[in-house]
């Protein structure tokens, strides 16, 4: 037996078990026509070389034949190339629903934080700060009375540990649904936080903002009210800065946040792994179809760039390898779209 014989024989049973893996695919994808026609065009090519085996055995063998086959099997695999087009828009066109479902999901799951949130800051406020505020009202009544010097001291002592009760838990209250930034917009809120936190550190953290009094989708302002705070704490907790600048400005219907400290930097793929809130700080960004980019080497600080639309439009969508341009996923949808008409009318 010659070798192109050996050869011919190992490519039918090559395509015999490709032939067997595609019949067990017929009922795994939507699109079957693919794996039957491809069972078809192997089919035909075990025949094929079958024939060409019975030729080098001394058969004759019609050249109609070979023909015929030889256009049946170029017809099958066109046919799978179309089916295999139609397949990857599928599965694009299902990646992409199920990124926007988890878009929306993260959306209204930070929703229903900023809401309990906002619940548990009423709570504290309008519950306990009103008993305290009794509390404290009472012991000053006190104070007039005839006490002894011990009594009083002690008196003295309950009202300062009352109103350190009353400025923590105005602080949490705060922390919890900042009151200025509900109020008084998104520029105040954040400028308010800053001045607290320089007053009991000593990095210097600058902000500058074209914003005036502008009011904003509160969702929108939450979330980069949220943003902001987590990144300082991240400065001053872990980058050792003496420096923070925060810059915020509305261009061309976006909110652009620039941020930036003179820390000692990272290596962003690594500090992501290991946490420091930018994951959540990305999620944050997403629920808003907004763009978050973030630059660090040791030694050198860092800087984020924070984009989001104040419509509330798509700027992109994020997923794990990085980001997908809506328009782009726009024009793919509305092909898609034409496709499937174009299907159903044929």
């Amino acid at each position: 037996m010659r070798a192109v014989e050996i050869l011919m024989i190992v490519s039918i049973v090559m395509q015999v078990g490709a032939m067997i893996i595609a019949m067990l695919l017929v009922n795994k994808t939507k699109y079957m026509a693919l794996w039957i026609f491809c069972i078809i065009s192997l089919a035909l090519l075990c025949l094929e070389r079958y024939f060409q085996l019975k030729e080098f055995a001394g058969h004759d063998v019609s050249d109609v034949v070979f023909a015929w086959v030889g256009i049946v099997v170029s017809l099958s695999f066109s046919i799978c190339v179309l089916c295999a087009r139609f397949l990857v828009d599928h599965v694009d066109y299902v990646s992409l629903q199920r990124r926007i479902l988890e878009n929306r999901l993260l959306t209204a799951v930070l929703r229903t934080e900023e809401r309990q949130r906002a619940r548990f800051s009423r709570e504290l406020h309008d519950g306990l700060g009103p008993l305290l505020s009794s509390a404290k009202m009472s012991l000053s009544a006190l104070q007039r009375a005839d006490l002894s010097t011990k009594d009083r001291e002690m008196l003295q002592n309950s009202s300062a540990v009352i109103d350190e009760a009353i400025r923590s838990l105005r602080e949490i209250s705060n922390n919890l649904s900042p009151h200025v930034l509900n109020n008084f917009g998104l520029a105040r809120g954040i400028k308010n936080f800053v001045d607290r936190v320089g007053v009991v550190q000593q990095t210097s953290i600058d902000f500058s903002t074209t914003l005036g009094a502008q009011r904003y989708d509160s969702n929108i302002e939450v979330i980069i009210y949220r943003v902001v705070c987590e990144l300082i704490n991240n400065s001053l907790k872990h980058a050792e800065c003496s420096e923070i600048r925060v810059s915020l400005r509305e261009e061309s219907g976006l909110l652009v946040l620039d941020y930036r400290d003179n820390g000692k930097g990272f290596l962003p793929r690594d500090v992501e792994e290991q946490g420091m809130g930018l994951s959540n700080i990305r999620s944050r960004v997403s629920s808003l179809r907004g763009k978050f980019s973030l630059q660090s080497r040791p030694g050198e600080g860092m800087s984020v760039r924070v984009k989001v639309s104040v419509s509330g439009s798509d700027i992109a969508l994020y997923s794990g390898s990085g980001v997908y341009d809506s328009e782009i996923a726009e024009s793919e949808n509305e092909k898609r779209r034409k496709r499937r008409n174009g299907r159903k009318k044929s």
